[in-house]
Formats: structure tokens, C-alpha cells, sequence
């Protein structure tokens, strides 16, 4: 069996297309499960980055399940993510079920529907898993009236312990013949997300405990959380992570498949590294340590062997406007082959924090106010330069006044 999830088909960071990486890497899954002759490919959820994907997506998608036909490999379960819609996901279930496809995009008003028989070379039962989908609020229980947010959120842990133990009573009232194998997208206790990846349920990082999943089950393919990791120190109970770092909170996890063979007594794992396609790097500091970095970054990676240019995260520390910015990193860059998708500058306090500001309503603004403020930082003291910038605001803010009232 192979467990992967988080292809985030259709995902844009800084509105560029990943389309190229996320290809690469689904040439590299179709590659990896010819080689290791996988017989049961289960992707854990968020197959579409959104719930209405572009059709190059789409296109990837049912691209894939077609050439996977020729791997070898027998059977598929894949299930909806929070990021995916369960409606478009189970639009093709019934005649991707001719080919073994099997797609379970919501939960199941009949819960004996997300059981799906692993079949062995014979067509025999030689398995079972229980696809379970992200569960959505509507899946779990109807809101109460009067419920408070901590109520609220007991009970969705609940009724998430809850599913996965009705299924489970399914499974025990059938002969064993082989691995009972459970799916989920979820937060579960103890794992470790990427810095930027939000929750999907309000107000819980803990929708279920390791412990709380069934014994019966020999092991549970998590999606959602983006970092390869097991859960609760149980190595049967598994995130698989993305195929690609999906943002620069990412770019120190190595990205991984997980194979199980369970031929054997006591089931082997094995953790597959993912290539890299495209390099992330995030770079921090002043400009002089910021044009270091870079400069080390673009150096080393000489002899490094990604296919596509590498995406830069340039951030600033400065208490004072540095004009011509761009124009000094890229000079750094000086024609090599990496790319800027942002560059942003971070003003720190006087005790080096990062200041995160709070604003004041935009109608109570002095534009030309706010403008010189931005130009002056923390100095009492006309900046560099400030007349002539000022001038060109002042005649930019006049230009599209009368663009307003010529329009108008």
C-alpha cells in the first residue's frame, strides 16, 4: 500500500501556478508506485486546493488515475478534503468504480458505504478500509441553541470519535482476512503543522486523540497536516504530508510517501523522500545580511539538481524606506536563475521586535499624513529625499482624482 494526500491540485503561492512541480511530482508517485509494484494507493483528501479547481487541475487529476491503470496497481480510495468538494469528487464514483477506483468525497448517509473491500490478485477479500472523509459540522451533529464554543467543540470531538467507532463495530462483525486500514482529514492530537497552515475545526487543534482511534485498525492514513509525521508516537497511525511544500512555512520538511507491505507477520513501513522539484527559500534580516544570504543561497545552489528556478521570499528589516529595493536584490541576483515573489519590508521597535501594528480606521487617515510617516519610520527628522517623494505623491493622488471625476 502506498499513503500520500495534500496534492493541492490548482494551489497558487503569490498567484504563480504550481502546475509544473505538481506534475513532476505525480510523474515521480506514477514512477515510484510502478517500481515498488503497490497494489492500493490510498490518497488522504485535498486532491484540489479549491472546492471549484481550474480545469488544468481536473485535467491532472483524471490524467493520473488514467496512467495508473498501466502501473500495476489494482485498487484506489481516495478521499474529500476540506479543500476539495465532495459533490465534484463523487460526480464520476460510480464509473470510476469499474476501473477500482474508489471515492468517497462526504460522509455517507449509510455508513456501511465508506467499507470498501481490498481485493487480492484473485479477486478474493483480502482487506478492508474505512474511507473516511473530512467531516464536516453537518456531518456530526445540528447546531443547539444556546450551545456555548467549548460545547460546540466537544461535541464535534465526538461525534469524530464517535464515526470512526461505528465503523470500526462494522469491521468487527466481518472475518478478518487482512489489514483493517482506516482514512481520515483531521487535526490529530500531537501533530506538528506548518507555521501558516491554518485549523479547519474553530477554536481545536485536537478534533481526536491518537489512543482514540479503534485498536482494531492496523493503520490510519491521515491527510491535512502538510509535515510527514507519526501521531501520538504510534508509527500505525500516520500523516503523509504534501507532495510539494505548499508555502515558505514548508521549505524544512522533507516531503514524503508512506509504503506498508502487510505480507508480512508484523506490517513494514517504509518513508519514501519525495524529490524537490522547485526550491522555497525564505531570507531574513537587514539588507546586508539579506544580500549575504542570498548571495550564499544562489552560490551553493550551483550544484544542486532541482529541475525549475527557485522561488524567493525576501523580508527586510528596516525602521527606514530603502528606495530602489528590488533593483539591489536583484542586482544580487545578477541575471542567475531564481525568481522573487515577494519582497517586503519589516519594520522593528526600538526593542528589535517585529512591530505588528494597530491601525485605525482607513476613513480617519490623512493620506499625505500616512505617507509621511511611511518615509520618515521612527525619525522625528525629514527623510532623504522626502521633498521629491512627497511631490510625486501629491501629483499621483491629484492624477486619480481626476481620473474619479472623469469617470464619475
Amino acid at each position: 500500500m502506498l499513503h500520500t494526500s495534500d496534492w493541492h491540485l490548482g494551489h497558487r503561492l503569490y498567484e504563480r501556478e504550481r502546475r509544473e512541480e505538481q506534475a513532476m511530482a505525480l510523474d515521480w508517485l506514477l514512477q515510484t508506485i510502478e517500481a515498488e509494484k503497490i497494489e492500493l494507493l490510498i490518497v488522504a483528501g485535498d486532491i484540489f486546493d479549491l472546492t471549484n479547481p481550474p480545469n488544468y487541475a481536473r485535467e491532472q487529476y483524471y490524467d493520473f488515475l488514467g496512467r495508473l491503470r498501466t502501473t500495476g496497481c489494482r485498487q484506489v480510495v481516495i478521499i474529500g478534503g476540506n479543500h476539495d468538494s465532495p459533490s465534484m469528487l463523487d460526480a464520476p464514483a460510480a464509473l470510476f468504480r469499474h476501473f477500482a477506483i474508489h471515492v468517497v468525497g462526504g460522509a455517507t448517509e449509510n455508513l456501511a458505504d465508506e467499507l470498501i473491500p481490498i481485493l487480492d490478485a484473485k479477486g478474493k477479500v483480502a482487506g478492508q478500509v474505512a474511507a473516511v472523509p473530512f467531516l464536516r459540522d453537518r456531518d456530526l451533529h445540528y447546531s443547539l441553541a444556546g450551545e456555548s464554543a467549548q460545547d460546540r467543540e466537544k461535541r464535534l470531538q465526538e461525534g469524530i470519535r464517535a464515526h470512526y467507532h461505528e465503523l470500526a463495530e462494522l469491521l468487527a462483525a466481518q472475518e478478518k482476512t487482512g489489514p483493517f486500514i482506516a482514512t481520515g482529514h483531521l487535526y490529530a492530537r500531537g501533530a506538528e503543522s506548518a507555521a501558516r497552515q491554518d485549523n479547519i475545526y474553530i477554536g481545536s487543534r485536537e478534533n481526536i486523540y491518537a489512543e482514540q482511534f479503534p485498536a482494531l485498525f492496523d493503520y490510519v492514513a491521515l491527510g491535512h497536516i502538510h509535515r510527514p509525521q507519526k501521531v501520538g508516537g504510534l508509527d500505525k497511525i500516520r500523516y503523509s504530508g504534501s507532495l510539494i511544500p505548499l508555502d515558505f512555512s514548508e521549505t524544512v520538511d522533507e516531503k514524503s510517501v508512506v509504503i506498508i507491505d502487510f505480507s508480512k507477520q508484523e506490517p513494514l513501513q517504509e518513508i519514501v523522500a519525495v524529490p524537490r522539484f522547485r526550491r522555497l527559500k525564505s531570507i531574513r534580516g537587514n539588507l546586508e545580511e539579506v544580500k549575504s544570504a542570498l548571495e550564499r543561497f544562489l552560490a551553493k545552489r550551483l550544484i544542486e539538481q532541482e529541475s525549475l528556478p527557485p522561488w524567493l521570499e525576501i523580508r527586510v528589516e528596516t525602521n527606514k524606506p530603502i528606495p530602489s529595493l528590488r533593483d539591489l536584490i536583484e542586482g544580487v541576483i545578477d541575471g542567475r536563475s531564481a525568481e522573487i515573489l515577494a519582497l517586503r519590508l519589516e519594520r522593528k521597535q526600538r526593542t528589535g521586535q517585529l512591530e505588528e501594528a494597530l491601525l485605525p480606521d482607513l476613513d480617519e487617515l490623512d493620506p499625505e499624513l500616512v505617507f509621511t510617516q511611511l518615509i520618515r519610520g521612527e525619525e522625528a527628522e525629514p527623510a532623504e529625499g522626502e521633498v521629491e517623494l512627497m511631490s510625486s505623491f501629491k501629483e499621483l493622488q491629484n492624477w486619480m482624482q481626476e481620473q474619479d471625476k472623469s469617470e464619475g
